[in-house]
């Protein structure tokens, strides 16, 4: 499922906007590629980063995976839930499985990322 309300990038997350706080979690093609979801490794509230930087991880029981932030800006919120039960990311990922938002500095970024007709074809949706 690639929901056509939010950006998405090669690394297979997505961004969903609000004004100009993006919300960013991973995909289901991801979350399903990972396997079983035991630890999120989030960024700190407050933390600023550039378009692909390396803001945490996310370890599966099959492997430990980076998380890359689609658009710059600056970490306003964490989703302390996903901290807690990191199981969400399998069964949520799309909703109550977000894992961070993000106010943006460069909005412009977004137009580089992938709609979800581009999405569902790198991923053979």
């Amino acid at each position: 499922m690639v929901p056509d309300d939010r950006k998405y990038t090669q690394e297979h997350e997505w961004v969903q906007m609000e004004g100009d706080v993006g919300t960013v979690g991973v995909t289901d093609f991801a979350a399903n590629e990972m396997g079983d979801v035991v630890f999120v490794e989030l960024p700190e509230v407050g933390s600023e980063f550039s378009q692909g930087d390396t803001v945490g991880t996310i370890e599966s029981v099959k492997a430990v995976a980076d998380l890359f932030l689609p658009v710059s800006g600056e970490v306003v919120e964490i989703n302390e839930t996903v901290v807690d039960s990191p199981e969400l990311v399998n069964t949520e990922s799309l909703d109550d499985g977000w894992l961070f938002k993000v106010k943006l500095t460069e909005p412009e970024e977004l137009d580089k990322l992938m709609d979800a007709a581009a999405y569902g074809e790198l991923t053979g949706g």
